[in-house]
């Protein structure tokens, strides 16, 4: 995510600029289509608005999916109702940015504005209750959240503006809050492997991602690039997925990458606009939903998500 005092101005240079670099990029560069994405399958629009789009989350009990909404500091959570069509699920959120399904069927989503990490239920026409599993008014902004399969929760703190007090922390299962990772400049999007062992963080100020052993107690061992792909788009690392067969979805550096677990590009999916995150879901689990600037796109998958393995 992009600090959001300076989203207008952003979304307006991408609105100028995205088209002819995704043009130049098409025409320089040759990148394959990764072969997990459905035969003939294009992107599809599903939802438009003046708004930056964000944190997508597929509820597969409900069989819908929301996504956050930014207009300058006016935040929602939006519910799809429908092809282009979307109902506010959630009004003054104070910035819930990334979110994910906890292991209990809930949404975690993180709040850059309350410097909380939250926990809501999903109810019909807004959360059925709302928790606050972490708060620090020292904190940043949360930017990024995820949860690995023993139940510890991780989430990203970036210092956008000075890339002095950047962080990521853990929330272990006994109430726990750890810094676990202070040396990279601008974490943003993270996630974990299917199997817990290996947790993944794009940074946004160097503009490749990655990846930290995870040790027993739910800290990190010694991290390594994981993935910086050979194009000279410099868009920065935002949100991000896994499939079933623990292949990564990574937004940003000119659309969506997909990189095997050992970090080896499978191609790229092209958007026309800034893409800022991805989710799998639909009934059956393989349909990759697009959060974008303007735009919510989905496209048909191969595989399922992790989280339908």
């Amino acid at each position: 995510m992009f600090k959001r005092s300076m989203l207008t101005a952003i979304v307006l240079c991408l609105s100028l600029s995205v088209s002819s670099l995704w043009a130049q990029t098409k025409q320089t560069e040759t990148h394959p289509l990764p072969e997990t994405v459905a035969e003939n399958a294009k992107l599809q629009e599903e939802y438009a608005a003046k708004a930056f789009f964000e944190g997508p989350i597929w509820d597969p009990a409900g069989k819908r999916l929301y996504f956050t909404s930014f207009v300058d500091k006016d935040t929602k959570i939006l519910k799809l109702e429908e092809t282009r069509k979307a109902s506010v699920w959630l009004d003054n959120t104070k910035g819930i940015n990334g979110t994910y399904l906890s292991l209990d069927g809930r949404m975690l989503g993180a709040q850059a504005y309350g410097q909380h990490v939250m926990s809501y239920a999903f109810g019909e026409s807004g959360p059925a209750d709302t928790m606050v599993i972490a708060a620090n008014p020292k904190w940043n902004q949360p930017n990024d959240v995820c949860q690995t399969p023993n139940g510890d929760i991780y989430f990203t703190d970036p210092d956008f503006k000075n890339r002095k007090t950047s962080a990521v922390y853990v929330r272990t299962t006994d109430g726990k809050v750890k810094k676990i990772i202070s040396s990279m400049p601008v974490p943003n999007g993270v996630i974990a492997s299917n199997d817990g062992k290996t947790l993944y963080v794009g940074d946004s100020h160097e503009k490749l991602w990655r990846s930290f052993p995870i040790l027993e107690d739910g800290t990190v061992g010694e991290g390594r690039v994981f993935f910086d792909p050979a194009t000279s788009r410099k868009d920065s690392p935002d949100g991000m997925s896994i499939d079933a067969d623990g292949n990564l979805y990574l937004s940003g550096r000119g659309g969506v990458w997909v990189a095997s677990p050992e970090g080896k590009s499978l191609g790229l999916i092209l958007v026309p606009e800034f893409c800022s995150n991805v989710t799998f879901g639909g009934v059956d689990g393989k349909t990759l939903y697009f959060t974008c600037s303007n735009k919510v796109y989905s496209l048909k998958m191969k595989v399922k998500g992790g989280q339908f393995h």
